[in-house]
């Protein structure tokens, strides 16, 4: 749902400047930093549960040791046996909890964008997508990227991201309900995996890996604050580890994490006044304020040598608060003779938990089988707000406005195979790997209170009338199998096919081809061919609302519905995707490491919102769909839109990642790493509605292909020597692009002229201090952004209200610096 009412909305363009970026990070860590070990990763099992370790001490150690995820550690992302990420088919960077820690982000997204060059995300989505933490791979939506959590498939948010730019129409993960202490170390697969894990796993996988203590704990706080002086984060963690008996283990884990609004709005020229301090203030550009507390558990428990019971979940509350654009006093003077600035709230309850019990030995088969059942909860609302047009009709308005509820569910049930055969004329076994899944996911639309949208409805943010509640589900049953064996000594191949039925979408059939040799113990060859698909949300599907700014409206229409077809509308389809990858590993030293890979992404029908009208077109597709339009509002000022099957794009990149560990004697050591991805996305094909017009406008066309970075390079060092650490982060992010929307001018809020908008690259340095105080004390002082860099200023004719930076393709936020610092104990 969209919570800061912009009047740049996606169908009638909004502010656009696409990120394109290019980074560099120098990392120079400490005591317990780790340098950032990219490696590459086996080929998925084909199914979305992944065979996890016996419990055993964690990545994460004392603070007066050195924790480096090395390129021998063992992976379990797509593999049902042991794979070292160095002998990998396919990429992947596996991270530590002691990497996450020494970036000093409170949240889980933020921390991975800061150590993964492949990684993105939009850094001020506005409107109540800013409440969601999801993330992009390889440039692509979050919808693209499956998240597992030790190896299971994790449930998406509720909250539908709606303002223009990459994330628009996406309900991805929000990874930050998963309490950091919990966490053991994350294995992103960088790599199509549909075939494998099914929908959503075409640019890649980020499988989040559990700690398996039986012993031990910590407590660690962090405070800081934006060098402006706002946006205050304070963030407690405990976790600790429980012994069952010898025959288990227990890993509790609590977090709570407190953040402060940030403002960066601009002089307000669409009022003519902007003055805080003096009651004329607009504050809609920055980060939301929130509160949120986790939390989760890990357990396994051996009824024997062969079978474990096992269990992990998660659950967290959110209370988020979201400046609006400022009400001048002339909107309702007789309740605000000052004006106001309406705030969108969200109350929100997010649960994940999965049981099962896995063994060896049935019939000579490993056997896993398991339930996940999760979903997010989201109460909208909003306050010190007012509906004027109630007013206008009663002499009365609230308010304070309940504005819809938004849910979904996800349970998944899935049963694994897996046995290695010693076949005649192979040099090692064939390992098959096979199992069934199925999968009921729920999406339900509450309406808001009658006042919240009668009469144009509520300042900012109109509820949902009744109209658009709806309650949808679906069920999926899929099935897959998965082969892997060595044809020579040196030469590897894996290949997986999975099938899948949607109720609502039909059946798909996926495969994947992986290989690679080892020419040398120091050089190997690896690559990989594979079909994906992800279906569309029932979000996409179902979902409608209207947004409504001082100047303009914009209503989304389900893209199912009589309303949509009057602008062009279609059923929705299932997007498709064809991806490549091809690479080389290199060992030329014994601490020296290097992988370079190349991918390639087509995706057909790709989902996108679209199909944009406006003037008497759009507002009688509104009210057919019995969407509310203010009188005030021009029409020419009014769009809507839905979303469709509206493009073809292919995305080409580059990975290259390097580890190398040097010893300096008395003066300590350095473990340096470099990361560098090199990323386009065009838009190769534009549908066609059924009223026979683009279901694209340039604007839209800029979303896919220049909003997202086209390079980013990191490169750095952990330097550390005793009981002093030092962290050092470079990063260079590429420039961006975007086809703003005029907001001043014969232009103003077309939908088919639109001013171009170059967003400059930038360099954004991260440091970070640790001393150990003793063996299980240590602390830390910081600084993300040391030199308080800022985007490009968006030029006057695309500033609205204040807004001076793209909302929809920023990639370094717009707080500038933020200082902070940390204390950690271990027991």
């Amino acid at each position: 749902m969209r919570g800061k009412d912009r009047k740049n909305r996606a169908d009638r363009p909004i502010i656009g400047v696409r990120r394109k970026v290019l980074s560099v990070a120098v990392l120079a860590a400490a005591c317990n930093g780790a340098a950032w070990a990219q490696s590459a990763a086996a080929p998925t099992e084909a199914s979305d549960t992944i065979a996890q370790p016996k419990p055993g001490p964690s990545a994460e150690g004392q603070p007066g040791t050195v924790n480096t995820v090395q390129q021998d550690t063992v992976v379990v992302t797509g593999t049902r046996t042991d794979t070292k990420a160095s002998k990998s088919l396919t990429p992947v960077d596996v991270i530590s909890a002691a990497q996450l820690q020494a970036t000093g982000q409170s949240n889980l997204r933020d921390a991975l964008v800061q150590l993964s060059p492949s990684i993105t995300h939009v850094t001020y989505g506005g409107d109540a997508a800013v409440l969601t933490d999801a993330l992009s791979l390889h440039g692509l939506s979050p919808d693209h990227v499956l998240v597992l959590v030790n190896g299971k498939r994790r449930h998406t948010t509720a909250n539908i991201a709606l303002d223009p730019g990459l994330n628009q129409g996406s309900t991805g993960v929000d990874i930050d309900m998963i309490p950091v202490g919990l966490i053991d170390h994350i294995e992103v697969l960088r790599d199509g995996a549909a075939a494998q894990y099914g929908s959503d796993a075409i640019a890649g996988v980020i499988n989040i890996i559990l700690k398996k203590n039986s012993h031990g704990g910590d407590l660690q706080t962090t405070n800081g604050r934006t060098y402006a002086g706002d946006g205050f984060k304070n963030s407690e963690s405990a976790s600790i580890g429980l012994d069952l008996g010898g025959k288990g283990f227990l890993d509790l884990s609590a977090e709570y994490d407190r953040q402060n609004h940030t403002v960066r709005t601009g002089p307000d020229d669409y009022f003519g006044r902007f003055q805080p301090g003096h009651g004329y203030y607009n504050p809609i550009e920055g980060d939301p304020a929130s509160t949120r507390e986790s939390v989760g558990y890990n357990a396994g428990y051996y009824l024997g040598d062969d079978v474990e019971l096992y269990g992990f979940g998660t659950y967290a509350h959110r209370n988020a608060q979201a400046y609006q654009n400022y009400r001048p006093p002339s909107v309702l003077p007789a309740i605000y003779p000052n004006g106001f600035v309406p705030r969108e709230t969200v109350n929100e309850n997010d649960f994940s938990v999965t049981t099962g019990i896995k063994g060896q030995n049935l019939f000579g088969w490993s056997w896993d089988l398991s339930s996940t059942y999760g979903g997010d909860h989201d109460v909208i609302g909003m306050e010190n707000s007012a509906n004027t047009g109630l007013y206008a009709a009663q002499g009365y308005t609230p308010t304070t406005f309940h504005l819809a509820t938004v849910s979904n569910t996800q349970l998944t049930n899935n049963l694994d195979f897996s046995r290695a055969f010693q076949l005649p004329l192979l040099p090692a076994p064939v390992n098959v790997s096979w199992g069934v899944e199925q999968r009921r996911e729920t999406y339900t639309v509450g309406a808001g209170d009658y006042a919240s949208y009668v009469d144009g409805g509520s300042q900012a943010l109109p509820g949902l009338a009744p109209v658009s509640a709806s309650d949808n589900s679906r069920n999926v049953v899929g099935t897959y199998v998965d082969l892997s064996t060595h044809l020579t000594p040196k030469w590897t191949v894996d290949l997986a096919g999975r099938f899948e039925h949607y109720s609502d979408v039909g059946s798909t059939t996926n495969g994947k081809f992986s290989t690679r040799y080892d020419f040398t113990p120091a050089f190997a060859v690896r690559g990989s061919v594979s079909t994906g698909f992800r279906a569309p949300s029932l979000a996409e599907e179902y979902y409608s609302n209207v947004n409504e700014s001082p100047a303009s409206v914009s209503g989304l229409l389900a893209a199912n519905s009589t309303a949509a077809r009057l602008i062009g509308a279609q059923p929705l389809k299932s997007e498709k995707s064809t991806n490549y990858n091809i690479g080389f590993v290199l060992t030329p030293a014994r601490d020296l490491h290097l992988t370079l890979d190349a991918y390639q992404i087509d995706i057909r029908n790709r989902i996108v919102e679209g199909g944009t009208a406006s003037g008497a077109a759009a507002i009688a597709a509104m009210q057919a769909a019995g969407l509310s339009i203010p009188s005030s509002i021009p029409a020419s000022a009014v769009s809507a839109s839905y979303f469709t099957n509206g493009a073809s794009t292919r995305t080409r990149g580059i990975d290259l990642a390097g580890t190398y560990h040097t010893g300096f004697g008395s003066y300590g050591q350095v473990d340096w790493d470099l990361g560098v991805n090199i990323n386009t996305t065009s838009v190769t094909h534009v549908a066609t509605g059924a009223n026979g017009q683009p279901e694209l406008n340039a604007q839209q066309i800029g979303f896919l292909s220049t909003s997202t970075p086209k390079n980013k390079i990191i490169i750095g060092g952990t330097w550390h020597l005793d009981k002093w650490g030092v962290s050092l982060h470079e990063t260079r992010y590429g420039s961006t692009s975007t086809e703003a929307t005029y907001f001043a001018g014969p232009n103003a809020f077309s939908t088919t002229q639109f001013l171009h908008v170059e967003n400059a690259a930038r360099y954004i340095t991260d440091v970070e201090v640790r001393y150990s105080v003793t063996k299980k004390f240590q602390i830390a002082i910081g600084a993300n952004n040391l030199f308080d860099v800022y985007p490009t200023r968006l030029p006057f004719a695309a500033q609205l209200e204040g807004i001076q930076y793209d909302s929809s393709a920023s990639s370094i936020g717009v707080n500038g610096g933020f200082y902070y610092a940390r204390a950690r104990y271990v027991f």
